[in-house]
């Protein structure tokens, strides 16, 4: 039994059902079904599933919303962005598809001719996280319909409600049955779904240490993943920087999504000659944010998505402490049911401590002072991790140096990173690899087939 509670309230909002390994095999079976026909199908029939689909995250967009908002608690403004991002992303790829799915040709040197084919491979498991509970499952599954494969969905535990609506809107996008399916089920039997021949593949955003198992399990079955996982990303301010926008977009990227984003600034290095001005003003607009319910328009910081995750922030800030950390304000537990703490900002924060080199999801930044150009590259690529990055420079040789310099599979130049639907989404080092978005993430899973035609 899978319990979702309300991170707002501490209520519980509903129980589902678990799959037993019967059930599992129904879905697997389904979707392999499924596959076999779908693989086929009228590219025009897949984009008209894609196009309906995006139309129903835009028709219920407020609907798609207050769930979010229930179940894992981030501000409304930002669950129908969430939304409405979906929808854009669908028809991006109904209108823009087709074409990257197109042959490629090739004159060979002995007067023959090559051609490189987009095929299907097949059932593709996603195993997906809370904090972007719509978005992150989209990413995936709208190139997986466009390839002709099918998808099987691990959600995370605590939007199940979320997960259950998200199959129904495929069925009523006109979908058929298995094209793709929510498995209810806990972590435990999701290697043995990994190793079921039905899947060929897997994708996986979220932790570390999630990401790392389910690598371990595909390689095993020399399967390919993808994979996005933890980020520490930098958020660079130099001295050419518009200070007003770079203060603004510094709060964005620390309490956006309740400080639960992979890919916000969580270390914000600024150079030394204007490093009071922002501080201070910086400080003072972390402060100022409204923190309340998550349901009403003007909350800047809701809940964090459970208690358990608001315990291991206010965890990470005693670690840090105990490292010799300095916490300037705020990272305090409030006395009220829920997930709920206000935002802090840590500095003094040695390089290569673990505060320095882990993620802390939550709304609790760090503050870097760097000296010069050198400095601020030092500090950004001190960490395990690669996923995106932010430099706030209004100065053209300083954006080719972090350009080039940054280890990071993105680079946001004055403004706050995220993910585009029309380039490449991903990560180095020990925040993933494979790429998602654009064309990138659509032939991920597919087969460039090399067919030869000799002169």
């Amino acid at each position: 039994m899978i319990t979702t509670t309300n991170p707002a309230t501490g209520e519980t909002i509903a129980e589902y059902e678990t799959l037993d390994e019967n059930g599992i095999d129904a879905k697997l079976e389904a979707a392999a079904r499924t596959y076999r026909d779908w693989r086929t199908s009228p590219l025009d029939k897949r984009t008209a599933v894609l196009s309906k689909l995006g139309n129903l995250y835009q028709g219920n967009t407020e609907e798609l919303a207050k769930l979010a908002v229930t179940e894992m608690g981030k501000p409304i403004t930002q669950a129908r962005a969430e939304a409405e991002k979906c929808a854009s992303l669908l028809h991006y790829y109904a209108e823009h598809g087709p074409p990257m799915l197109e042959s490629k040709f090739w004159d060979l040197s002995d007067g023959g001719r090559a051609e490189g084919r987009w095929l299907p491979q097949g059932p593709v498991l996603a195993v997906m996280p809370w904090n972007f509970p719509y978005w992150q499952v989209i990413r995936f599954l709208a190139p997986t319909i466009l390839a002709g494969n099918v998808g099987v969905l691990k959600h995370a535990s605590i939007v199940q409600g979320v997960a259950a609506r998200m199959e129904e809107l495929v069925l009523e996008a006109g979908g058929p049955e298995g094209l793709f399916q929510n498995l209810c089920v806990s972590s435990d039997p999701i290697g043995s779904v990994i190793d079921d021949d039905r899947v060929v593949a897997a994708t996986l955003t979220g932790s570390e240490g999630a990401g790392s198992a389910v690598a371990e399990r595909a390689g095993k079955n020399l399967k390919k993943v993808v994979l996005e996982l933890g980020g520490s990303d930098p958020f660079i301010v130099m001295p050419s920087a518009d200070i007003d926008k770079a203060v603004e977009d510094a709060v964005t990227a620390r309490i956006q999504n309740n400080g639960q984003s992979c890919i916000c600034g969580k270390r914000t290095i600024v150079h030394a000659n204007v490093y009071d001005d922002f501080a201070d003003r910086f400080i003072a607009a972390l402060k100022e944010a409204k923190l309340g319910d998550p349901m009403e328009e003007d909350t800047d910081l809701g809940p964090l998505s459970s208690e358990g995750q608001r315990d291991t922030v206010l965890k990470q800030v005693d670690k840090a402490k105990q490292e010799g950390c300095t916490l300037l304000f705020g990272a305090e537990k409030l006395d009220r049911p829920g997930a709920w703490m206000t935002a802090g900002l840590l500095t003094d924060v040695p390089l290569a401590s673990e505060t320095g080199t882990d993620e802390i999801f939550g709304p609790v930044g760090q503050l870097y002072k760097a000296k010069d150009i050198d400095e601020a590259t030092t500090i950004a690529n001190a960490i395990p991790y690669g996923l995106g990055s932010a430099v706030f420079t209004n100065d053209d040789d300083e954006k080719e140096h972090f350009a080039n310099a940054i280890e990071a599979g993105m680079t946001t130049f004055n403004a706050v990173n995220g993910s585009k639907i029309e380039a490449p989404f991903g990560g180095i080092k020990r925040s993933g690899h494979g790429r998602e978005l654009a064309e990138f993430g659509l032939h991920e899973f597919m087969n460039l087939k090399t067919l030869v035609h000799p002169a």
